[in-house]
């Protein structure tokens, strides 16, 4: 049985990195395939749930459906599909309170350092801890970094001429203020990504006006909050199948609407674009949702039941397709000529990106550099020994590549305690060509392209976008595969 770990000076066989859905999924399933190993859980924050808990901001909700974004091993049985963050926060919490993994976490725990000793077949891991930031250290002999893709510390933010002359107030969504009043105020929302149509709806309901202002314009479909087929699956069977059966058929939707928009893009934008006009209507100008990218050349953004289309249909809400000139006293003035007026900005511009949770990490005493590696199985950096990073998917559920990965990292555990081994590592190819980690030309992965590590020309260090291909990959592929390298503890493989 996992038993709690409350000495700095015990030994552990896992060290899970991040408490949030990612987190707390590798925990239930170390515990499930891993009985005896012995592992804690480093939290920067004061609680459970990661992203969910994070961002407070208004209309917080996923954009992926809770029936992939749910954990396989625990049915989500609450009516929306597309749920709100704090429906998300509560069932992670529900999952770690259940299994008992609370206990094996350690709070406002962040880890600034991780140093690996081949000669030990040990990570060596340094956390600062409380306001005074004390350093606290563990030894671990696997490392599961399951502290998401961007930083929790800072949001990206541009700055704009004139900022300093405005007199309203200005916001960011990741770091929302408790004491911030919009009612009846003019709302400016920077951005076209998922935060802002998420912030305008929600905003619109209780402010005077809410504009949304873009430099470009993002494909937005819409997609009810509740699906009716799951309705009647889980009417007619028991829960846990019920579950899988709605699962599946998402997954397989999905898949096949991505392959539909990959391989023929016109047709798709055509798709796309067209049920916007529909549901704008005619007092709208559908050109605001028209892109001159192709569909997931970046993120597809998804309203739940047309919530931003309706705001801007009725009036409440309106789209700006502009470049910012600079601030001024009562709001922003565009190239354009055109200023708005505003009492509020947020500023939805986006992420700051941040690989292995901005840890630095040493490796036999030399520094690991994270964009001089390559992406094993999307899942394993090389020249990175015993340790694993969880990281989603682009165009679907983060959770399912999460669930497979550490499933995964079980399968090598285990594999290692059959053969005896203590150091599993990979090493880069000849002959395999470094290619972008994410194809995403979104900004947001443009702008840290260069903190990112590589993905390969082929097998078994690409990074499918594929849910079927990864988990025959991860899931039913052999661990010894002739490129993942064992030894014993003394030297690096």
């Amino acid at each position: 049985m996992n038993m709690p770990v409350s000495s700095a000076d015990t030994t552990l066989d896992v060290l899970i990195v991040g408490a949030g859905l990612s987190g707390i999924g590798a925990a239930a399933m170390l515990q499930e395939r891993c009985p005896a190993k012995r592992y804690a859980i480093l939290e920067a924050r004061a609680a459970i749930g990661g992203t969910w808990d994070l961002f407070r901001y208004p209309g917080i909700r996923s954009d992926s459906d809770m029936y992939t974004l749910g954990y396989g091993f625990k049915p989500w049985l609450a009516s929306k599909a597309i749920a709100d963050g704090p429906s998300i926060r509560a069932y992670v919490r529900e999952t770690a309170h259940e299994r008992g993994i609370e206990q094996h976490i350690h709070f406002r725990h962040k880890v600034v350092r991780a140093s690996w000793s081949s000669a030990e077949a040990l990570w060596t891991v340094e956390a600062q801890t409380g306001d005074a930031g004390e350093l606290v250290t563990m030894r671990t002999r696997f490392l599961h970094m399951c502290s998401g893709y961007y930083s929790y510390d800072q949001a990206y933010r541009p700055r704009f001429d004139g900022e300093e002359r405005f007199r309203g107030r200005i916001v960011q969504p990741q770091f929302w203020p408790e004491d911030l009043d919009y009612a009846g105020k003019r709302v400016v929302v920077i951005g076209s990504g998922a935060t802002a149509v998420t912030l305008v709806p929600a905003m619109a309901a209780q402010a005077a006006h809410v504009t949304m202002l873009q430099r470009s314009p993002t494909y937005v479909v819409s997609r009810p909050s509740e699906y009716r087929f799951a309705r009647r699956l889980q009417r007619r069977l028991p829960p846990k199948l019920a579950y899988w059966a709605v699962r599946w058929r998402v997954i397989a939707e999905s898949m096949l609407l991505y392959r539909i928009a990959r391989g023929k893009p016109e047709l798709a934008k055509k798709k796309i674009v067209d049920m916007a006009a529909h549901q704008l209507g005619p007092s709208v100008d559908v050109a605001h949702f028209t892109p001159d990218y192709k569909p997931w050349d970046q993120r597809v953004c998804v309203v739940p039941d047309g919530d931003l289309f309706k705001a801007l249909r009725r009036g409440q809400a309106e789209v700006v397709t502009d470049h910012i000139a600079h601030f001024s006293e009562r709001g922003i003035v565009l190239r354009s000529g055109r200023e708005l007026e505003a009492d509020v900005v947020v500023m939805a511009t986006g992420l700051s990106l941040s690989v292995l949770g901005g840890a630095q990490v040493v490796v036999d005493g030399r520094p690991f550099v994270p964009s001089e590696a390559m992406a094993y199985k999307g899942m394993m950096l090389s020249g990175m020994p015993n340790s694993v990073m969880t990281f989603g998917y682009t165009n679907a559920s983060w959770t399912l590549k999460a669930d497979l990965t550490a499933a995964w990292v079980c399968r090598l555990l285990n594999y290692m305690d059959r053969k005896g081994q203590a150091i599993a590592v990979v090493r880069r190819q000849d002959g395999v060509a470094p290619e972008p980690f994410l194809s995403f030309t979104s900004g947001y992965v443009q702008r840290s392209a260069g903190l990112l590590p590589k993905q390969g020309s082929r097998r078994p260090w690409q990074v499918y976008q594929n849910y079927l291909q990864d988990m025959f990959t991860i899931r039913y592929g052999r661990i010894a595969d002739g490129v993942m390298r064992f030894g014993p503890k003394g030297s690096l493989p």
